[in-house]
């Protein structure tokens, strides 16, 4: 029997692939990665520049060498930094980052010209949620517009109370991208915006009168959509973007509408 089960357990070893679990780094590593993320980013060390010697980042982070180099590697495969014999560990063009990277796109974002990153978010996001709610209106199903039915009436309901108003924004704005079943498209807008909501002139202080403005134009997405307008859909989405943006942008950061 158990020569039996060990021939099966080779044969399902050899026939199937072999799912092999992501290397996770130790939390020592994972945080010395972020700050040198930042501190790259935010040009604390410039392009072109060798960070300090292995020695020095050890007694700066009280680390092991073991430690540092799991860093360096980190940096590396985010295309941060690249080691040049001779020279050290040199901080890369901003062409080979890996822009889509959470601690590099957190880092963009505190930059001192972060607002003209926000400003490029706002661009992808009117440019893909515009084709995603065409898309929508295209591909709606009974039970899609019912969803999206439930979730417009949860929204009006929350009108007067901003913080629980901008929880279900969220969720409106998924439940669009779901049933446009543009998954790559989704899943850019999830990852970069989950690093904006953290940053202050992304999101803040919401107004009742905000909230309000916010719903009319939540009403014009999804009354398009019912009608199953793509044209007027991709419009709606496009203006409530870029028109949520603005003020924000105007408002310099300390007051925030939802989008």
């Amino acid at each position: 029997m158990k020569r039996a089960r060990s021939k099966m357990q080779d044969k399902v070893s050899s026939d199937s692939p072999v799912s092999v679990p992501p290397r996770r780094r130790p939390r020592l590593a994972v945080a010395v990665v972020e700050e040198l993320v930042n501190a790259i980013v935010t040009e604390v060390y410039p392009t072109g520049t060798a960070l300090p010697p292995e020695n020095m980042l050890c007694d700066r982070f009280e680390v092991s060498r073991t430690v540092v180099r799991e860093a360096t590697t980190a940096l590396t495969e985010k295309g941060l930094v690249v080691s040049r014999q001779g020279r050290g560990t040199i901080v890369c063009e901003q062409s080979n980052w890996n822009l889509l990277d959470p601690m590099i796109l957190a880092a963009l974002f505190r930059r001192s010209d972060g607002l003209l990153y926000l400003d490029n978010l706002s661009e992808i996001r009117a440019s893909l949620e515009g084709a995603m709610a065409a898309k929508a209106a295209r591909k709606a199903t009974p039970e899609d517009l019912a969803e999206l039915e439930t979730q417009i009436g949860k929204l009006e309901s929350l009108v007067e109370m901003p913080a629980a108003y901008v929880q279900e924004d969220v969720l409106f704005h998924d439940v669009i991208m779901r049933m446009s079943g543009d998954r790559l498209s989704k899943a850019i807008i999830d990852r970069v915006q989950s690093r904006a909501l953290n940053n202050h002139g992304y999101a803040g202080r919401l107004s009742v009168a905000h909230v309000r403005e916010t719903q009319k134009a939540h009403r014009r997405i999804y009354d398009a959509i019912a009608a199953r307008d793509p044209d007027l859909a991709s419009r709606a989405m496009k203006e409530h973007i870029e028109s949520s943006w603005a003020k924000r942008r105007a408002s310099d950061g300390t007051t925030s509408v939802t989008a």
